[in-house]
């Protein structure tokens, strides 16, 4: 897994920043918090932490302007000192001349955003979760089957691609074939997309490449979504036991946590869209609190007199 950055250029699109001032250079931001510097205003840095976007409250901003003016510049130039990421104020605040000008003097991005404090710093850190979120690529495809995100892993050739165009032709969505960009957003959860350059394409060993957006529609793709279960395919092997029951969860351990799944076997005349469909539900109903391999369990067991 690399270390994952994003350009603050792309932060000032998403979040439609105006600039005070912007460097020249490319400004790259790595870390996922953000900071209100109350206490780095009053003098103290301890803990401090640069690689963080810092933003201007209306506390911090009514503070310095209640400060004495040589006081302000003073605690204002020990804060650009440290070499902030980058700088923001909130609600529309404009900042004073002399912050500009230190912003310039130690090439700091100074950016204003008309959204409040609390609402802006949640839509950041959210959006700073999911850009520097710890990212591998593993071939494969996923598709939303029922709500359920579904990772579809196996064997290249042993028909991946064909059966998500038929889950896409029975009303489900696809996300990414072939290579899947996996994220771990939080300790829960694990997100998947598609290289840009891939996204909406499928390839089908005989036909080439097919956009399935233009071919199927708009609601018939998706851009991300969450990884709910894995699905691995392998050839039937004679003689080799499968599950029949589905007493004992599977799972897949994907950049340190376990998602369930299911192996099931390749062989002619099995339809893997049903199959899957089916692995879906079935899936929901778990997360909901039934489980059917259990209740038929259940039932054997009572007739039995166990």
């Amino acid at each position: 897994m690399t270390k994952q950055t994003v350009a603050l250029k792309t932060l000032i699109s998403d979040f439609k920043l105006e600039s005070v001032y912007l460097p020249e250079r490319d400004v790259m931001v790595s870390n996922a918090n953000v900071n209100r510097p109350g206490l780095p205003l009053t003098g103290f840095f301890e803990h401090f932490e640069p690689s963080r976007i810092q933003i201007i409250g209306k506390s911090e901003y009514f503070y310095l302007a209640e400060l004495p003016e040589e006081v302000r510049i003073k605690r204002l130039r020990d804060f650009m000192a440290k070499e902030p990421i980058a700088i923001i104020y909130s609600t529309n605040l404009t900042p004073e001349n002399e912050v500009a000008e230190l912003a310039k003097e130690y090439d700091i991005p100074l950016l204003i955003t008309p959204v409040a404090t609390s609402e802006f710093m949640a839509g950041l850190i959210s959006k700073l979760s999911v850009y520097l979120a710890p990212c591998i690529t593993r071939h494969g495809v996923l598709v939303e089957v029922y709500g359920e995100g579904v990772l579809i892993l196996g064997d290249s050739g042993i028909g991946k691609s064909e059966t998500a165009i038929e889950l896409v032709k029975r009303g489900h969505r696809l996300i990414a074939d072939d290579a899947v960009e996996l994220r771990r957003v939080s300790d829960r959860t694990i997100t998947g997309t598609a290289p840009e350059i891939i996204r909406h394409y499928v390839e089908l060993r005989g036909i080439g490449v097919i956009d399935v957006k233009r071919i199927f529609g708009v609601g018939a793709v998706k851009d991300v979504e969450k990884i709910d279960m894995v699905i691995n395919l392998e050839n039937w092997v004679q003689g080799k036991m499968y599950d029949r029951m589905g007493l004992e969860d599977e799972y897949t351990d994907i950049m340190g946590l376990k998602i369930i799944s299911n192996t099931i076997p390749v062989h002619p005349g099995r339809n893997l869209a049903v199959i899957i469909e089916i692995a879906a539900i079935n899936n929901r109903q778990k997360r909901m609190g039934y489980n059917t391999a259990r209740e038929f369990n259940n039932k054997l067991l009572e007739n039995i007199g166990m």
